[in-house]
């Protein structure tokens, strides 16, 4: 596995925004965000490990990855902003829970009348 090369993986997280409701494609409804934050990591990486001789180039170097970094502080603040738009973000784990439950039970409860309703003769 030591051979295998950082610049071969293609790792996208991808943080699903939107709501299912009232719409009947999931992909109309929910927008995708991908977060690639990893080849901006990798990219600072290789600038770190590389090992210049001569003043020069260590000094440009150091700008690139200084570069590198801030795109990288830019792409997470992009990413903090996505995630407090999250719909449900402002509940605690327990009311989401709980939400999650009541959600459960309700569609139970429908499940039940649609058996029953179908079963009735009109």
């Amino acid at each position: 596995m030591e051979s295998m090369q950082l610049d071969q993986i293609d790792v996208k997280p991808q943080l699903l925004t939107g709501s299912n409701e009232n719409s009947s494609s999931e992909s109309e409804s929910q927008k995708v965000t991908e977060l690639e934050i990893l080849p901006v990591i990798y990219e600072i990486i290789r600038s770190i490990e590389k090992d210049p001789v001569d003043n020069a180039t260590k000094q440009k170097e150091s700008q690139d990855c200084s570069q590198k970094v801030l795109e990288l502080q830019k792409r997470l603040e992009s990413a903090r902003i996505t995630i407090r738009q999250l719909p449900g973000i402002e509940y605690s784990k327990e009311e989401q829970l709980r939400r999650l439950e009541s959600l459960r039970k309700q569609l139970a409860l429908k499940q039940q009348l649609i058996k029953k309703y179908k079963n009735v003769q009109f």
